[in-house]
């Protein structure tokens, strides 16, 4: 029987959501602040205009075209911290800076539940971007492998875990398409404790095969159960403008309930606004565990 909840990110010492409305948003990471679309921000803004053009940075679509105006002021990266992890901030040509708050109460419950384990877990991080998810299983003590199709985020993961003092822990970095990867390892044996992951509505794999989440995501799902281990400890499924409902999220996950026991919990992400105190959706996902 699965139970519809809402994780809330709050404000923290470096991170957070100032306002938000008219279809964008106004963030702080440590000292400075991002003005961003947001289309789940259907409702109007809390502060005046004047405080969100105070912004360090704001993300303008032009037309076709879309693009950062940054001031001076603002560097090219710089770290922030959320929990006891490290992350690098860099804003990206996609308006995505390389982190995403509302995963915050997950790493938590990541955390939570490989160290009341109190045994060796072994976790599988698939599409595993800059790595928050990665970091969480590392400082929970876990051995994690961390798999990604874009080089470029497994160059930044491994960037976080350096600057979160985890890079010298039991932790793999590799660049591969997520079902291929996952393949390998049932003919190679491999079996994982836990498994992580939040597939992208549409996207390509390493060596750029076609990703389609309603054609695939099913296909994934079945094979990662051939590679739990025989004491599973938990399977997390993160969405990001997928469209689907997490109450359908979490029937994929209803046959380990048959075959293991345990409960599922499904809802959505949220950040709190520190100006309003509204929530912003900010995703999906469903977690079965022990």
């Amino acid at each position: 029987m699965e139970n519809l909840i809402i994780l809330k990110t709050k404000t923290s010492a470096d991170y957070e959501l100032l306002d938000s409305g008219d279809g964008e948003k106004l963030e702080r990471f440590g000292e400075y602040t991002l003005r961003r679309p947001d289309p789940q921000a259907l409702w109007k803004k809390a502060l005046d205009e004047k405080e969100w053009k105070k912004a360090s940075a704001s993300f303008i679509r032009e037309g076709d075209n879309a693009k950062w105006r940054i001031k001076d002021s603002l560097p090219k990266e710089w770290v922030i911290g959320m929990l006891d992890l490290r992350f690098y901030i860099k804003p990206t040509a996609f308006k995505h800076t390389g982190l995403f708050p509302e995963h915050e109460a997950n790493w938590q419950w990541i955390i939570g539940k490989i160290k009341e384990a109190e045994r060796p877990i072994k976790v599988l991080n698939l599409f595993g971007y800059t790595g928050g998810a990665t970091l969480a299983g590392l400082t929970a003590g876990a051995e994690v492998t961390h798999v990604d199709s874009s080089k470029s985020a497994i160059t930044w993961a491994k960037q976080n875990a350096e600057a979160s003092k985890l890079d010298t822990k039991k932790v793999r970095f590799i660049e591969d398409d997520a079902r291929k990867f996952v393949l390998r390892e049932i003919k190679r044996g491999n079996k994982y404790d836990a498994i992580i992951m939040d597939p992208p509505a549409f996207g390509h794999g390493a060596n750029n095969e076609l990703w389609k989440i309603e054609d695939d995501f099913i296909k994934l799902l079945d094979s990662c159960l051939e590679i739990l281990s025989d004491k599973p400890l938990f399977v997390l499924v993160n969405g990001y403008s997928a469209g689907y409902s997490a109450v359908a999220y979490a029937n994929s996950l209803s046959p380990l309930v048959k075959k293991y026991g345990g409960d599922i919990e499904s809802g959505e992400l949220t950040i709190e606004e520190s100006a309003a105190g509204r929530l912003l959706p900010a995703g999906i996902f469903s977690r079965w565990s022990k």
